[in-house]
């Protein structure tokens, strides 16, 4: 007996789905995914925006009602020089850089061989440690706050640059970053280069780190714009303009000089804000690397 093939007909064929083609619920879902994403953008990029609008407006159309999104003349020019001559904003700047290189090359150097001996060597109380640097994450700035002041007043450390960088040496959100990135490196290529003598210290910096720079350069992204933006800290420990961090010394820029001139006041918050912006366009492909390599979402 031979069996014959039924072909389709035409309103199964279109019902059917085309290679390449997408469903419609597929289609929707995409579309809503993109809306939500789009939103999301403008509402964190608006107040960049509003921030620099209002950078080159003239006086006369900052309090203007009603507002105009679009300046109508262009003040940038006067709004920058008048920020610039009116606050140190260069030093301010400077201070920043200082404050956020010595606080993150510190982090490293003791985050990175803490994170290693959690993810990779076999010791008493791994686990009990491990679970002391997740609670570590839980305790704010704000609870060590008074016995780092106290002891930073006793030893006459105040007003230095030191005082604003002790408290964040050591981060355990670095070492937990590092630790779970260093999880996923091969254990036989480190036994390897055990059996061919290379102590722990070398194995560390000359392989493994290597291969965790997209976790690095994510860590150094949060951790750059976190004390470059850190207000609190410098706002107990220093009363010097000449050390004052670029949040701080914004502060006395508006206590003090620039008044109800809101156009040179947006000018300084953009003239301290685009390095962030610089750092963030420059490392972005590794800080997403890192995120996604870390499972951390």
């Amino acid at each position: 007996m031979t069996s014959l093939a039924v072909a389709p007909s035409e309103a199964e064929q279109s019902a059917a789905p085309r290679p390449g083609h997408l469903s419609l619920g597929k289609a929707f879902a995409l579309v809503a995914t993109h809306a939500v994403l789009v939103v999301g953008a403008v509402v964190m990029l608006l107040p960049f925006v509003w921030m620099f609008a209002t950078a080159v407006r003239p006086p006369s159309e900052i309090l203007a009602h009603p507002l105009d999104p679009f300046p109508r003349a262009f003040h940038g020019v006067e709004n920058f020089t008048q920020a610039l001559k009116t606050a140190p904003l260069l030093k301010f700047m400077a201070n920043g850089v200082i404050v956020c290189a010595g606080i993150l090359i510190v982090q490293l150097l003791v985050a990175i061989p803490a994170a290693y001996a959690l993810a990779k060597l076999s010791f008493p109380g791994r686990s009990l440690l491990f679970g002391l640097v997740i609670a570590g994450l839980c305790i704010p700035i704000q609870v060590p706050a008074l016995p780092l002041y106290i002891a930073l007043a006793n030893l006459g450390l105040l007003d230095t640059y030191f005082a604003m960088m002790v408290p964040f040496f050591i981060s355990v959100f670095a070492i937990f970053l590092f630790r779970q990135t260093f999880k996923t490196f091969p254990d036989e290529i480190i036994q390897a280069a055990r059996v061919d003598g290379v102590g722990e210290i070398e194995i560390l910096w000359r392989i493994v780190v290597p291969s965790a720079w997209p976790a690095i350069a994510a860590f150094s992204v949060f951790s750059v714009v976190a004390h470059w933006n850190d207000l609190y800290w410098p706002m107990i420990v220093i009363q010097r303009l000449e050390y004052a961090p670029p949040p701080l010394g914004m502060l006395f820029f508006t206590g003090t000089e620039s008044g109800a001139n809101y156009g040179s006041l947006m000018a300084g918050a953009t003239i301290i804000t685009l390095p962030l912006v610089v750092l963030f366009l420059i490392a972005r492909r590794r800080f997403v690397q890192g995120i996604t390599m870390t499972g951390i979402k």
